[in-house]
């Protein structure tokens, strides 16, 4: 859903389905199964809430299941019944069919890289020894029979003799860690269970790594029930998890998140804490002293504990931190700091705010990597850094724990006493971009002489390049070949303005030669919260969408990160309206300008985006012709009560606290349904694993639009089988579940073109 960032509070309602005789009926032919109400009624602050629905939370019951059966029966048989369904779904195969790459990475004289090559279910992991041919590393595919086991992270151990990897099962958060030796290709005996939101990081001596977990559940729903108390631990190889030291944990905050990582020279272990969702964190570290014998018992010091910005720790020298930040610049800048003298009044800036949003950056060489967005699109900047000669190297710091620095100050000399200089690092030039898209997945490490890339954007696959930084040159490494061309289509960025004055960018994917009548059908898409950015990306999907005559928009919402720290605030708790006008604003847009018009337009998003799609629908139902909410938060009365929801408070706030709780209820789409009213033809989409975004928001939202319905449009809910909120999706779900999207919107929007 979010940046990986959850009490039961009430009891679920036991309530039995009616006989299967009784059912709704739809004006026109669709009947829906039956769905019980119970008597449910909660206390709100002295305001008293139905929740008719409650039962339907409790995925794991009878009723629920047999609820679950019902519906989606209803649903796939008015699906079948589409006559260009089986037409979408081989038009979308034959799409989807092209090579995928992952930007590689390496360790030692190894290149790890991920590969499908067109229709697998999973990406394959490859490694390459020297100059050899790749080989197989782990192949997922054999993992399960139909695709649903994903790899989730993957980490080598410095020297690349042992790479420590991540799987799941069905979509869920949930992993288990294991460990192969890369020469042999055979897993070690190691395996570790109850991982979630974590990622890997080996120390130097290649003897273990640093990983999070929870402890095991004791009873309950583990696909539903609040995760509480995440905890760091070293993990030593050929071990069991038993025998895990317990690195770092707080008792006394249980909605922390807790990730470590060991610097690339090997004498720190930087924990990075994050309260929830929330952007702003702490930097932790341990001083592990001599990379060759890492002191793991060391005390945690609390470098940056106050939680006022978002911190991210890039690299050091000796005992110079340098880090990314938007402590007192909303669009971020980089700042060198002394550890010995961390008060941000010593900090040295050293690539100072811009206009655009710094969103991260990434040592390579003796290069500083920089990436900005520049109006929703990335923007790669290089500067040149010191000589690690400048530094003098320290002792470290010694340290109680809690009790903050007592050391000694012989790191990098402050600029006064005729250290660095405040002046910032020189800046070397700009890459140069194929266009408007986005670079992720920079790959590179101090002392390399080369860095990898992606590029990607709305018509433009994802494609690997090599930037050879000794000779400047910028190549094409992996680029996939399509059995469609993209010059037939175009992109375009646009802006609008939004109910209260602010200018919105859009971006706009449609044929060339676009005849602008309003009858085009269209997709708008939109995500607006948890500082997450809207950027270009490619899809298989979208390109059918395009040959069927139709237009993709996507607008770049306030709740994102777009235009750095402000723009997300714009989003956020008692602004959340403003999310909700920009999309509307955007709509209006397309409308207006003869893109479409409401009939032939339909909203699209997940996650946070289900909920954005949930809440304009309910404000104007008549702007829109059709509606996809896909694993939405429907229910922003509850959603923190559940798996990782509570961390979610930053962004949304919560109904415990009455003020909060006003404001809430104001656009939770549940609770704002209107009996009696027209709603467009929707969909609801959301899987039985999926353990971030619980499905009973979309079980009770589903059931009571059903029930509100007035119009002859039809409500349907597609609930996938084996499947979780979206990551490690197999092949073949995706394409189902494109294809029936796609159905959906044929007859939903009168499209009449066909694919090809």
């Amino acid at each position: 859903m979010f940046p990986a960032r959850f009490l039961v509070g009430g009891v679920a309602l036991a309530v039995t389905l009616t006989s299967p005789g009784y059912a709704q009926t739809l004006p026109g032919q669709l009947s829906y199964p039956a769905t019980a109400r119970g008597d449910q009624v909660d206390d709100y602050h002295g305001t008293r809430i139905a929740d008719p629905y409650r039962w339907l939370e409790d995925t794991s019951s009878p009723d629920t299941k047999a609820w679950i059966a019902a519906q989606n029966a209803v649903t796939f048989a008015y699906l079948a019944a589409i006559p260009r369904r089986d037409a979408i779904r081989k038009r979308l195969t034959e799409v989807w069919n092209f090579p995928r790459y992952s930007v590689p990475w390496k360790a030692g004289n190894r290149l790890f890289f991920y590969e499908n090559s067109g229709l697998l279910n999973q990406s394959i992991l490859y490694v390459r020894d020297g100059n050899r041919p790749p080989r197989v590393l782990i192949d997922p595919n054999g993992l399960s029979a139909n695709g649903t086991v994903a790899l989730t992270v993957a980490e080598e151990a410095p020297d690349g003799r042992h790479l420590a990897y991540g799987v799941s099962a069905s979509g869920s958060d949930w992993q288990e860690f294991r460990v192969r030796n890369v020469d042999s290709g055979r897993d070690l005996a190691d395996t570790l269970k109850w991982v979630k939101f974590s990622g890997l990081s080996w120390t130097k001596d290649n003897k273990g790594f640093f990983y999070s977990r929870y402890d095991e559940p004791k009873g309950g729903n583990r696909l539903i029930d609040a995760n509480r108390h995440h905890k760091v631990y070293y993990h030593r190889l050929g071990t069991t998890q038993a025998a895990d030291q317990l690195v770092y944990d707080r008792p006394d905050q249980p909605g922390w998140l807790l990730n470590t990582a060991v610097t690339h020279d090997g004498t720190f272990a930087i924990i990075t804490v994050y309260a929830g969702s929330d952007p702003r964190n702490r930097l932790y570290y341990i001083f592990l002293d001599n990379p060759k014998k890492p002191k793991i018992n060391a005390p945690v010091v609390r470098l940056m504990d106050n939680a006022d910005a978002e911190y991210q720790f890039l690299n050091n020298t000796g005992d110079n931190f340098l880090v990314r930040t938007d402590f007192g610049a909303p669009k971020g800048r980089i700042v060198s700091v002394d550890i010995n003298f961390p008060q941000s009044n010593r900090w040295m800036t050293v690539i100072p705010e811009s206009k655009d949003a710094l969103r991260s950056a990434k040592v390579v060489g003796r290069n500083l990597v920089t990436s900005y967005l520049q109006d929703a699109h990335s923007s790669i900047r290089l500067y040149g850094m010191p000589n690690p000669d400048d530094f003098r190297r320290g002792r470290g710091v010694q340290t109680e724990p809690g009790r903050g620095q007592r050391g000694v100050a012989d790191g990098p000399l402050p600029p006064e006493r005729g250290g660095l200089s405040a002046r910032g690092y020189p800046y070397l030039g700009e890459l140069a971009l194929p266009g408007l898209g986005t670079v992720d997945g920079i790959s590179g490490e101090p002392g390399d002489d080369e860095m990898y890339y992606s590029f990607v954007s709305y018509l433009y696959p994802r494609s690997v390049f090599r930037y050879d930084f000794k000779r400047r040159t910028n190549e094409v490494f992996k680029s996939p070949k399509l059995s469609v061309d993209p010059a037939q289509y175009e992109t375009k960025q646009v802006f609008f303005t939004s109910k209260d004055g602010t200018r919105v960018p859009m971006f706009i994917t449609h044929p060339k030669g676009l005849r602008m009548d309003g009858s085009n059908p269209t997709i708008l898409h939109g995500y607006g919260g948890f500082n997450v950015a809207e950027t270009p990306s490619f899809s298989a999907a979208n390109i059918v969408w395009l040959e069927m005559g139709g237009i993709y928009a996507v607008a770049n919402l306030r709740g994102g990160s777009e235009y750095g720290k402000d723009w997300h605030r714009a989003g956020t708790l008692e602004r959340k309206q403003n999310v909700f006008d920009d999309f509307i604003a955007a709509a209006e847009y397309l409308v207006k300008e003869k893109y479409t018009s409401s009939p032939k337009l339909a909203i699209s998003g997940g996650s946070n985006g289900g909920l954005l799609v949930g809440a304009v629908t309910n404000q104007r139902p008549e702007l829109f012709g059709a509606a996809l909410p896909a694993v939405g938060v429907m229910d922003m009365l509850r959603f923190h009560k559940f798996t990782i929801g509570a961390a979610w408070t930053s962004d949304y706030g919560s109904a415990d606290d009455p003020k909060q709780f006003a404001f809430l209820r104001a656009y939770s789409p549940l609770h704002n349904l209107k009996a009696g009213a027209r709603y467009p033809a929707t969909l609801v989409l959301t899987a039985d694993h999926d353990d971030r975004v619980v499905p009973g928001h979309s079980f009770k939202y589903a059931a009571a639009l059903q029930a509100a319905q007035a119009g002859p449009a039809p409500v349907l809910i597609r609930i996938s089988t084996d499947a979780g909120h979206g990551a490690g999706k197999p092949t073949t779900k995706q394409i189902e579940e494109a294809t029936d999207r796609f159905a959906f919107l044929v007859k939903a929007l009168d499209v009449r073109a066909g694919p090809r």
